[in-house]
């Protein structure tokens, strides 16, 4: 398994939260979401199924995260709500907190996210 730079990350976090909005997610869905063109979509694909983060059903085209792509899909979206909800409540703005987070997410230490985990209350 290699390891997974921030774009990497990004895709398995925006399929999760594609899987969770829509309840099936291709290609497409991820290129719209983002704002990428098919082939660059096709291309990173091709890359996270053969690191074993994804698989791709043949017949539909459905992505699936594997166990690994999951756990790693599920910090990074966490990572992300958590930072979002630090930075809203020090007074940024939500837009720009949600991209700040999205940066972030992938940067911070271990020990300084967990004191802003400790710090943060998020609303469910």
């Amino acid at each position: 398994m290699i390891k997974l730079q921030e774009s990497g990350e990004n895709y398995l976090e925006t399929i999760l939260v594609l899987k969770n909005k829509n309840g099936n997610v291709r290609s497409i869905d991820i290129a719209n979401e983002l704002g990428y063109t098919k082939p660059s979509i096709s291309r990173a694909m091709t890359i996270l199924k053969n690191a074993d983060y994804i698989t791709i059903d043949d017949t539909t085209g459905y992505i699936t995260l594997t166990d690994t792509g999951y756990n790693i899909a599920k910090a990074m979206y966490e990572r992300h709500q958590i930072l979002s909800t630090y930075l809203i409540s020090l007074g940024v703005s939500p837009e720009i907190a949600s991209r700040d987070a999205c940066r972030i997410e992938h940067v911070i230490s271990e020990e300084t996210f967990e004191r802003i985990r400790q710090n943060t209350i998020i609303s469910k």
